[in-house]
């Protein structure tokens, strides 16, 4: 309860501090109701934590963070509405959040059009830091310090193909630009290892019956699904698959973490496997004292998304630093400054030496500084052991 009261001091101490000195504004924005939720409440959650403790430190440049939140419900419409706002009516120096790659998409060139640094702390789509890419644009303002698709999916075929040796496998991904763009990447990644999918479906956001997909992969032959979606239709694929009585391995994106998947699919999700920036695991002491911090200001043991809430903390203290190193909050010095940081910057998802550079824009590089984990128990662990390989029925 110490930590909690600290945070809670925090935020008054900076709701007082505002009325004397102009506080630096931080837009976030991300979906807090929804399907999508778990990821942002998790990620919102994260950037208080990094946001509190950044003020009970006595801020930046001597001013409190203040954060701007803002509900997009992962609409494409809403998001570029918000961004719109934020930037304009909000008056915000900076951007944290964003979950939905559509949401990004849409909504993002409100800050790249007003030079304001926009840091993706989850959007995961491999287009999204490209989107403002020289020549057309000379300096580009987004960053991310998520896991991109293109990295993901490697390690979503490199898991079904190397590791458990299966060679007839089907995508099943929803029909959002980010399903579809990651079915993308999951094809070239197989492609790469000379597999074509032996089945592809599609299905859209709030799907109930996946039937048609499920029974067209086991008529292929598939002996695993490799999944792109979001948790509550990630639950329908996997109890779809047992009321067909088809014990078929699921691997995917990391949405497979989503509470609303492990608590919807019960024990038909365990043993899915999915790319993981962070687990709750305390295996630091500053991890351990980030997931104190989360369950106290949240009231709540598990995380709802690990990597969204330890992400949405990392781009906090990421951002922090680019500011201390500008001595401004002015957006070309703080993009220039993210783009050589000279701050050792201890995250929580790993510990960030020159994270970004001018024409690389991506905090996560390559898939060693990414794991893979594992549906166990209701939560998610490390997956460790060596999976045994099941066939299709």
């Amino acid at each position: 309860m110490k930590l909690l009261r600290l945070i809670a001091i925090a935020w008054c101490a900076a709701s007082a501090a505002a009325l004397a000195v102009e506080p630096i504004r931080i837009g976030v924005s991300g979906p807090f109701t929804g399907g999508s939720s778990p990821m942002g409440i998790s990620m919102r959650d994260g950037i208080r934590v990094a946001a509190a403790e950044i003020n009970a430190a006595g801020g930046l440049l001597g001013r409190p963070l203040l954060l701007v939140e803002r509900d997009d419900q992962a609409r494409n419409e809403r998001g570029a509405q918000i961004a719109q706002e934020l930037v304009g009516r909000e008056k915000v120096v900076a951007g944290i959040g964003i979950v939905n790659t559509g949401v990004a998409l849409a909504s993002q060139r409100f800050y790249q059009e007003a030079r304001i640094p926009m840091i993706t702390a989850v959007a995961t789509g491999s287009i999204v830091t490209r989107q403002f890419l020289p020549p057309q644009h000379p300096e580009n303002f987004i960053f991310r310090v998520s896991a991109s698709d293109t990295i993901q999916a490697a390690m979503v075929v490199e898991e079904a193909v190397e590791r458990r040796r299966f060679r007839k496998v089907a995508i099943l991904a929803d029909s959002t630009n980010y399903g579809q763009l990651g079915r993308e990447d999951l094809e070239r990644a197989l492609e790469r290892k000379g597999i074509r999918p032996v089945a592809v479906g599609k299905f859209n956001i709030r799907d109930v019956d996946m039937t048609r997909q499920l029974l067209a992969a086991r008529e292929a032959g598939a002996e695993a699904l490799l999944t792109y979606g979001i948790g509550p239709e990630l639950a329908q694929i996997a109890n779809g698959a047992a009321k067909l009585g088809w014990s078929v391995p699921i691997i995917g994106s990391w949405p497979l973490s989503m509470s609303n998947f492990i608590d919807n699919a019960g024990p038909n999700g365990e043993g899915a496997r999915m790319p993981q920036t962070f687990i709750q695991e305390a295996t630091t002491p500053k991890r351990r004292a980030f997931i104190e911090a989360y369950q106290q200001l949240s009231r709540a043991e598990r995380m709802p998304s690990p990597s969204a809430a330890a992400q949405g903390y990392d781009a906090v203290l990421l951002l922090a630093a680019a500011i201390r190193q500008a001595g401004t909050t002015h957006g070309s010095r703080v993009r220039e400054a993210l783009e050589n940081l000279k701050e050792r910057v201890e995250g929580v998802v790993m510990t960030y030496e020159r994270p970004f550079s001018r024409s690389d824009h991506e905090a996560i590089d390559g898939p060693g500084q990414v794991a893979m984990g594992e549906v166990r128990g209701g939560r998610v662990v490390r997956a460790t052991e060596e999976p045994k390989k099941k066939t299709a029925k």
